[in-house]
């Protein structure tokens, strides 16, 4: 039973202007499972096992299994409390205490109507608390899922980056056996040998940092996927995937009902006004009723032929508690404002982070085609320079630093394309809703 002497649940509106569209937009819809845009099995797969045993993400489902057991003990009281009671005691000597009771059962029972509906307050406080916890665990999943393609592109960058610096690395070597040769026909100076394998040590010494990023990039891919990092995993040879179409980024309200992250905070928002509905309505008197029902006898034998019951009702009222209950009220309506401002502060950096991620991706295309076109005119200035050296027309110096130059921007170039993958997933967690997982019972950790 409830009565309107107490607030009741409202919409809640995010204390932010309204918002405009999103300045860029494409045409290709995002899935439920993002990563499959890059139509790549073994990303599926890999992603898809690190869902079903990684080991935070297994703790944050529990979380929600506690938070759902909480709900249910809250429900709880709203049925009546029922308690069984038993007693035998022996009284010697027996004369002196012939009118003693020796054997008592008994039954008893309480129950608080929920007059001013407080108790159900307490339970939809705590049910959206559940619905926060479910939408984290979705966040984390998402959050996960981009973690574990980030690690595996950086991977596999990481082995792209190898295999060039191995091919510059013969490259090297090839122009230092080259070089010596013409010094022995006193057509270089020493110098430029020196100079030659000095570029060479380079670039042994960048083949040094890949080979440690890779291990490093395995270790991590493999805690991911809930695996200690030193026992060997299976991660087949693979190459970069190619940007799928820039996805609709659809209205800003679209984006507020889909994210997980931001309806967590939604309800943590209604959650914060369910306990001020409960702590004013504490301010009630309460009514509960008790029941008791006893059988007494000084034998075993005469037990059950005699009972008796008592039944009560209670109405108690606050009256002075010191200001107690009005300072929980204030308190509890200072936190709703807190987590309502934590809730637009959410819907404001959701926005932010798709803008973000449109400019930088937009940004970052530019980018690869001005690294495109330096590379084509090192390619170039590196071709002519080593023909005007080997006719005599330039020093030497020009060709090493003009070679030097065209390796990094290779090397630039790679880790150019990668970080456009990592903005575009990056879009994507920031556009995508949750996908709705849930772990099976092969994936529980026992």
């Amino acid at each position: 039973m409830q009565t309107s002497c107490a607030p009741k649940l409202q919409d809640v509106k995010a204390p932010i202007q309204d918002p405009q569209e999103f300045s860029i937009t494409g045409t290709d819809s995002i899935p439920e499972k993002w990563w499959t845009t890059f139509k790549n099995p073994t990303l599926d797969s890999i992603i898809n096992r690190t869902l079903e045993t990684n080991l935070q993400l297994a703790g944050d489902w529990q979380q929600f299994r506690a938070a759902l057991a909480t709900v249910q003990r809250e429900k709880s009281f709203l049925w009546p409390d029922i308690e069984a009671s038993a007693r035998t005691a022996i009284s010697r000597p027996e004369p002196d205490f012939a009118g003693g009771e020796n054997l008592q059962i008994g039954l008893s029972a309480s129950y608080e109507i929920d007059l001013w509906g407080r108790i159900r307050s307490g339970i939809e406080a705590e049910r959206f608390r559940a619905q926060a916890s479910y939408f984290d665990y979705q966040a984390a999943a998402m959050t996960l899922s981009a973690e574990t393609a980030i690690t595996w592109f950086q991977l596999l960058s990481a082995r792209k980056q190898l295999a060039l610096i191995n091919k510059q690395i013969e490259t090297n070597e090839d122009i230092v056996r080259l070089i010596r040769a013409r010094f022995t026909g006193g057509q270089i100076r020493a110098v430029d040998i020196l100079r030659q394998e000095q570029l060479l040590e380079s670039t042994k010494d960048q083949q040094i940092v890949y080979e440690t990023n890779i291990q490093l990039l395995s270790n991590q891919l493999s805690v991911l996927m809930g695996r200690p990092p030193q026992n060997d995993i299976s991660i087949p040879a693979d190459s970069l995937p190619q940007l799928p179409e820039l996805p609709q980024t659809g209205l800003p309200l679209e984006l507020v009902r889909r994210r997980p992250d931001v309806r967590q905070a939604y309800n943590l928002v209604l959650a914060a006004d369910r306990d001020m509905a409960q702590a004013i309505r504490n301010k009630y008197p309460r009514i509960s009723l008790n029941l008791e029902g006893q059988m007494r006898s000084n034998n075993y034998n005469s037990l059950f032929q005699d009972w008796a019951y008592t039944l009560a009702g209670n109405i108690v009222a606050p009256l002075i508690y010191g200001g107690r209950l009005r300072a929980e009220v204030d308190r509890t309506q200072a936190i709703k404002n807190q987590v309502l401002y934590d809730y637009g502060q959410t819907v404001l950096i959701s926005f932010r982070e798709v803008e973000d991620a449109l400019i930088r991706e937009h940004k970052q295309k530019e980018r690869i085609k001005v690294l495109q076109a330096r590379l084509d005119l090192a390619k170039k200035t590196s071709d002519q320079l080593r023909i005007e050296f080997l006719n005599g027309l330039s020093d030497y110096l020009d060709v090493l630093l003009q070679l030097d130059e065209q390796q990094q921007l290779q090397r630039d170039m790679i880790e150019a394309r990668q970080n456009l993958l990592e903005i575009r997933i990056s879009l994507y967690r920031a556009l995508a809703g949750d996908f709705g997982y849930e772990p099976t019972e092969s994936s529980q950790v026992n």
